[in-house]
């Protein structure tokens, strides 16, 4: 039996309120890009065109829908005895509400290609700015990253195929469920990691383990 020490990152008591506000306006970062791609309608990152047809069939909202994931994707991720942080815990308890404030308030655009694909770009830009942010507080990976790590770990494929294989099922399956696959969604993949690494540039952040960063672009 594992114990909970070793399967928790410890709290760094002197810089958590620091630690605390900076991983918010991370995650105020990822909601909103998630919710800019929603209401952009030429598709979005995999997990969201999973979540967003997973909330339509159980009538919630698709915020609601990232938390529920979250807690499906981390129990997961906790049977394979990988470990998390608080900020794994906080990444699955704000995401979603930020997610649901900033759909409430951004209109959904359709027929009006170029604010579309504007919309799809500031999300990518977005979610580069807050991977940056989130990953530079070090609280640990979000649940959808820890589940990538953990089958990294127990399997001994490369990162990039865990999170290839990750993916390619999670946009199968929303697409399926009728999911907002698109173009976008090819775009945000292509573009995310440069995204990402233009935000550790502009905050410059000294990732502890670069092998692990490499590929979390997206945990929201």
């Amino acid at each position: 039996m594992v114990s909970s020490r070793l399967m928790f990152k410890p709290i760094r008591w002197n810089t958590f309120p620091k630690d605390f506000l900076r991983i918010q306006a991370g995650f105020v970062l990822f909601g909103l890009a998630i919710a800019l791609m929603i209401r952009g309608n030429i598709g979005t990152s995999a997990w969201a065109v999973l979540e967003v047809a997973l909330a339509k069939i159980l009538r919630i909202t698709p915020g609601t829908m990232t938390v529920i994931m979250g807690f499906i994707v981390l129990s997961g991720a906790l049977i394979l005895r990988e470990k998390i942080g608080w900020g794994t815990l906080a990444n699955i308890l704000s995401i979603g509400p930020w997610e649901d404030l900033a759909l409430s308030i951004i209109p959904s655009v359709t027929n009006d290609l170029p604010l579309q694909i504007g919309m799809l770009l500031l999300a990518i830009l977005l979610m580069g700015m807050a991977s940056a942010i989130y990953i530079g507080v070090d609280a640990g990976a979000g649940p959808r990253d820890s589940m990538m790590l953990a089958i990294k770990r127990t399997t001994g494929v490369s990162i990039r195929t865990a999170r290839i294989a990750i993916d390619v099922t999670v946009v199968t399956i929303g697409w399926l469920l009728g999911g907002p696959a698109g173009v976008g969604t090819l775009v945000f993949a292509l573009l995310a990691g440069p995204s990402v690494q233009w935000g550790f540039n502009l905050f410059k952040v000294e990732p502890h383990k670069p092998v692990e960063v490499e590929a979390m672009v997206e945990d929201g």
